[in-house]
């Protein structure tokens, strides 16, 4: 499984990002122009995943991201893990929208 660093994936052109977060996550804090499909509906919303570019897979700190991955690259799509999640993300100073937590 590949891996990238928010800070790559951010200097990317057109990135397409896919967030495996479950909705009252997305309330709190998210990365404008997400594909949103919770991990629990991956295998259901598959079909929804591009599969003519890369997909980079981002959650909280790492860890979802990782299982989407490993199930994305498995079933065809070209997928990469963004290390440390959005936690790493906003910590890196990138670009994120807060929201009210619920």
């Amino acid at each position: 499984m590949r891996s990238i660093s928010p800070e790559e994936v951010h200097a990317l052109d057109d990135a397409v990002i896919l967030d495996v977060r479950e909705p009252h996550e997305l309330t709190q804090a998210r990365i404008d122009g997400t594909l949103d499909i919770p991990l629990g509906e991956l295998v259901e919303r598959l079909g929804e995943v591009p599969r003519d570019t890369t997909v980079y897979v981002i959650c909280h700190v790492g860890g979802r991201s990782a299982q989407a991955t490993q199930y994305l690259e498995a079933n065809g799509v070209d997928a990469v893990n963004i290390s440390g999640g959005i936690l790493q993300w906003y910590q890196s100073g990138l670009p994120v929208t807060l929201g009210g937590a619920s």
